[in-house]
């Protein structure tokens, strides 16, 4: 019965390259979506009622989903597209059929490129699905059950050695996939929504998100930023954006790029900083942006970042976001409308305002040697929507991530290395006993072999190198290397370690670092 089905299943595909071939324009002119739908993907896809077409009008993904289903087409049933209709068929089937924000709430990072993201997925499903690629994939696109089960069909006919992987070969993994999963993720993830329907309705225009935002970041072995994003309107949803800041010590964030909005939400931009062209994967939500910026040559630089729309009022960050008792510091508030007098709440005292604007006050603090430790609301004015750490002593150093992975690299070869970047967050304890964060604090930075294995191979040796005061790891080079055993490469098992100074002592905290080969397959959804 299975090698009927992959038979079935591989004529199937056969038949949708040739057709794909056959019917592929000879000539690439600009087209509207409309028309490429027609002239292109109707030669496969069969016409059906309301001006649907089959497999294509019974999905919904996001921007990055909807190009893998186009590269796929390409790669695998050689699809003949041009670049800008690529383009063109993107943008028109992320705004038709597209995701509701509500329904990519918790899976952001996939698309913002947070590759070291622990899942938690339920057990069925990261088995069954998410041990191959991510959870989030599949939580980035809705189906009705027939689609779904068709997916199912899909991998085995494309792939018909996966019932005998790991994971694959103790069970009866068809009929498991399509008895129990199809129908999971038919409820999980359908295609008819609520949320879809009221999204369509209330989305507003691109046009609102043109004018100045005042925005805050934090970049992993560098620290805090903040600036003015200015973007103008492009042609359709399209915008010029340039971008204004710098960093807590000093150094420039300057660039200039532009920016495409899908679905009324989904901002995605290019912006060279610096010199280093750099993505943008965000939300817009009101007047609101968050998401992650990261260079495009090397994802693992990236940086958190939220904007507020001037004109707007929102307190978007306490830059640093922490206070000794009985300290004096000076601290930035970063946000839109910021004005009124600025309360950090009890036994913390505002010694002198050295610097304010609508986007930007900066100002001396101190609290009293008896504040009770624990986050205090701040506000200007009536405005609130940001905490200020107060802290007596640090009670723990975390390392974040707690696991990472990077990756070894050049070495002659096309693929770069991929970094391992780490923060050392503090955590203290409040007076209800009660742990809560305090921020991110500097350190001192190390590794270690992170078991006998590892010390045995001397992989803190060849693995890579550490920066001692940023929490930079670069990994070494790829291929192998004669000095290792049997020529092996720079893979490593590491234990990063971090030690943060208080009170004369140095507090450490752990966590774990795999190094290791190069990754040749990256799609835009991981």
């Amino acid at each position: 019965m299975k090698r009927k089905l992959r038979l079935r299943l591989s004529a199937s595909l056969l038949a949708i390259a040739t057709c794909t071939a056959l019917h592929a324009p000879s000539s690439f002119a600009a087209r509207d979506a409309g028309s490429i739908l027609k002239e292109t993907c109707q030669g496969c896809h069969t016409p059906e009622a309301g001006d649907a077409l089959s497999r294509i009008s019974h999905q919904r993904k996001t921007p990055e989903g909807w190009l893998m289903s186009i590269a796929r087409m390409q790669t695998m049933h050689g699809l003949k597209i041009s670049d800008e209709d690529r383009r063109t068929l993107v943008k028109y089937l992320a705004d038709t059929q597209g995701l509701a924000p509500s329904e990519t709430d918790g899976v952001r990072y996939a698309l913002e490129r947070r590759l070291n993201t622990v899942e938690h997925f339920d057990e069925q499903t990261t088995q069954m699905c998410a041990r191959c690629h991510s959870g989030a994939r599949i939580a980035l696109q809705r189906r009705p059950a027939q689609e779904w089960e068709r997916l199912v069909n899909f991998h085995l006919g494309q792939w018909p050695s996966l019932e005998y992987q790991a994971l694959s070969r103790d069970r009866e993994w068809l009929p498991t996939a399509l008895k129990d999963m199809v129908p999971l993720l038919a409820q999980r993830y359908p295609l008819d929504n609520p949320a879809w329907k009221a999204w369509q309705q209330a989305r507003p225009s691109a046009a609102s998100l043109v004018g100045d935002w005042s925005f805050s970041g934090h970049l992993p072995g560098k620290g805090e930023l903040a600036g003015v994003m200015s973007v103008s309107a492009g042609e359709g949803d399209q915008f010029k954006v340039s971008v204004k800041g710098q960093y807590a010590d000093g150094s420039p964030f300057n660039g200039q790029g532009s920016a495409i909005l899908y679905n009324g939400y989904e901002w995605r931009g290019n912006v060279t900083v610096d010199g280093v062209v750099m993505r943008q994967v965000l939300a817009a939500q009101g007047n609101a942006l968050q998401g992650r910026m990261f260079e495009a040559e090397h994802d693992e630089r990236g940086l958190d970042f939220i904007a507020a729309k001037q004109g707007s009022q929102r307190l978007l960050a306490v830059q640093p976001g922490y206070l000794k008792a009985g300290a004096e510091a000076e601290v930035t508030l970063v946000g839109a409308g910021l004005s009124g007098t600025p309360s950090f709440g009890k036994d913390v005292e505002v010694l002198q305002v050295l610097e304010q604007s609508p986007e930007r006050i900066r100002l001396k603090l101190k609290a009293a040697a008896s504040a009770q430790p624990g986050l205090r609301e701040v506000s200007v004015g009536s405005l609130k929507g940001a905490t200020l750490a107060v802290y007596q002593r640090i009670a723990e150093v975390k390392v974040v991530p707690a696991f990472s992975v990077a990756r070894i690299g050049d070495g002659g070869g096309s693929t770069p290395k991929v970094q391992g970047r780490f923060d050392a967050e503090a955590w203290g304890q409040g007076a209800d006993g009660k742990a809560y964060r305090i921020g991110v604090m500097p350190a001192q930075w190390k590794v270690e072999a992170f078991d006998e294995q590892a010390a045995k191979d001397e992989d803190v040796k060849y693995a890579g190198s550490m920066q001692a005061d940023s929490g930079v790891f670069t990994p070494g080079d790829a291929g192998p290397n004669p000095q290792r055993k049997m020529s092996t490469n720079n893979a490593g098992n590491l234990k990063v370690i971090a030690a943060v100074e208080e009170g004369g002592k140095a507090l450490t905290g752990e966590g774990q670092l795999i190094v290791t080969v190069q990754r040749w397959n990256n799609p835009p959804i991981p």
